[in-house]
């Protein structure tokens, strides 16, 4: 029994897609422009698709699950499940129009026309806010559609903002922020699911390790308490004694959204020698 899934054949989220399989302990054995490929250490095979592809392969059976950007989940609205989040890839999906116009608003776009390649998040976006516009689909290039004169504004990913800005464009309205998800088909057998779950162990204990720093001080021991309230790790911190009389090592996890306010802290309470390291792997 093998796992099937559905990857972005080329491009930033194909890459890190393969990234994070990588961390996750699974070999992809594909050569270039092989658009399947079959892994040698996990009952995984992987099939290489058009991202807007994927969402329906999964529907249908022919993949079991994918990655693809949260955006494609929503705007294809095919019968299939959001399982994880993973974190990267992030954008957003928003409006921009011309920097030389004025923006009042969102009813600046009303009765206008709009370009994109997202017509069902755009519409639905366009209805909860009473605006009617008229909305032209196209596919790629979509920043160029004011340019020409088919459009007044174009709805469209953005990550930096550099494309917007290379073509005159100015960003006025986030429609969706979009991560890389992974999703699934809702009726896989039992087997398969053991695989799925052991697959998303390993990538939540990939996440958890990018998002914890290991730290290792010295301290007195008499501040030994107020360090401990402040980094109290997985349970609580390893302390060691040093040669030192009076001194211990602590050793301990710290969350990356609240490192350096913590050692901050820390470093006020009496810690010496602060070591920082990152963590492979953290499994709980």
């Amino acid at each position: 029994m093998r796992l099937k899934i559905a990857i972005q054949k080329k491009g930033r989220l194909s890459d890190n897609s393969k990234a994070l399989l990588k961390e996750c302990g699974i070999k992809i054995n594909n050569g270039k422009n092989q658009l399947m490929a079959r892994s040698s250490n996990f009952p995984i095979d992987f099939l290489f698709l058009r991202d807007d592809d994927i969402p329906q392969y999964i529907q249908d059976g022919v993949a079991d699950l994918g990655i693809v950007g949260e955006n494609v989940f929503v705007e294809k609205n095919k019968a299939v499940v959001l399982k994880k989040r993973l974190g990267f890839s992030k954008c957003r999906l928003s409006l921009a129009i011309p920097k030389s116009e004025k923006y009042s608003g969102l009813e600046y776009f009303q009765n206008k026309n709009i370009a994109t390649s997202y017509p069902v998040i755009l519409q639905q976006f366009l209805d909860k806010n009473g605006i009617k516009a008229a909305i032209h689909e196209i596919s790629g290039s979509v920043e160029i559609a004011p340019n020409i004169g088919l459009a007044e504004g174009i709805c469209d990913i953005v990550s930096t903002g550099s494309t917007l800005l290379s073509n005159g464009l100015v960003e006025v309205e986030v429609i969706m922020k979009s991560e890389a998800v992974l999703i699934t088909n809702p009726n896989l057998e039992a087997a398969k699911q053991g695989l799925l779950e052991e697959l998303i162990f390993r990538i939540e204990s990939v996440q958890r390790a990018k998002n914890n720093k290991y730290v290792v001080l010295n301290a007195p021991n008499e501040k030994i308490a107020e360090i401990t309230s402040i980094l109290p790790g997985m349970k609580s911190p390893s302390i060691v004694a040093l040669q030192e009389e009076g001194w211990s090592a602590l050793h301990s996890v710290i969350s990356e959204s609240e490192f350096w306010e913590n050692i901050g802290k820390i470093k006020k309470a009496g810690a010496q020698g602060i070591l920082v390291m990152p963590i492979e792997k953290m499994v709980l």
